[in-house]
């Protein structure tokens, strides 16, 4: 390193798991008492799941940077300003956090379960290659989480597990749902009639569970026949995979 030149600092994406401290991996756990700088998103006025988990793990003296959304729910995925407006938020991010580390600064940026799956932080990750230094810490997923929860085994054998979005159209839903055997269905929320709907014509509802807050304090399971008429956002939807076994 030439006289005068400054290491560039490191970004991690730390993978938080499904929302227990205990956990975490012990590299997660390591990074974030250690951060001089940790970033998560948050909504705008909240304090951001992501941040909520860590509590008392951070240090009083790290410098915080929250990231918050420009839309969430207001705007449809569909519109074109949606993928404007959160392109936009994603570059001043990557703008933010480049600078701390061409400073020579690291910067601990909290995902909620694994960084890659399904994340925010994947979004991060692509506009900084090849400018810092980036690191990705895994993390338990939430479906992990969920089907653990139910104390069954989600696949036996070369069952074939499906994951779904219940954004998704509801022929897209049932066409997926009726040739797998293991299933998971994320972003309930808002979207629940459409799945019951899919699923009843799926031919799945009997097999199916709603577990709410998995691995959180409100942990919940129940059939999802019994589910109600709404679910909150922490939700995933479980359906367990017969196969081969000895």
């Amino acid at each position: 390193m030439k006289l005068g030149t400054i290491k560039p600092g490191t970004i991690y994406g730390v993978g938080l798991g499904p929302g227990s401290q205990d956990l975490m991996s012990v590299r997660a756990d390591r990074l974030i008492r250690q951060a001089s700088h940790i970033a998560y998103f948050r909504k705008k006025g909240r304090t951001g799941h992501a941040r909520s988990i860590v509590e008392g793990m951070v240090a009083l003296d790290a410098i915080e940077l929250p990231m918050e959304y420009p839309v969430t729910t207001e705007i449809p995925f569909d519109d074109p300003r949606y993928n404007e407006l959160l392109a936009a938020f994603y570059e001043r991010s990557v703008a933010r956090l480049t600078e701390i580390a061409d400073a020579g600064g690291d910067v601990v940026v909290l995902c909620e379960g694994d960084p890659f799956f399904y994340g925010s932080f994947m979004h991060l990750y692509t506009r900084l290659q090849g400018r810092v230094p980036v690191s990705v810490v895994p993390g338990i997923t939430g479906m992990s989480a969920a089907w653990t929860a139910t104390g069954q085994p989600v696949t036996w054998g070369d069952d074939i597990m499906t994951v779904l979005m219940g954004t998704l159209p509801e022929e897209t839903l049932v066409e997926h749902m009726a040739k797998t055997d293991a299933l998971v269905v994320m972003k309930i929320g808002r979207n629940l009639d459409k799945i019951r709907r899919a699923l009843t014509r799926a031919g799945r509802e009997e097999e199916a569970w709603l577990i709410e807050y998995a691995a959180m304090p409100r942990e919940r399971i129940l059939p999802f026949s019994d589910a109600g008429d709404s679910a909150p956002y922490f939700s995933i939807l479980v359906v367990h995979g017969n196969g081969r076994r000895p």
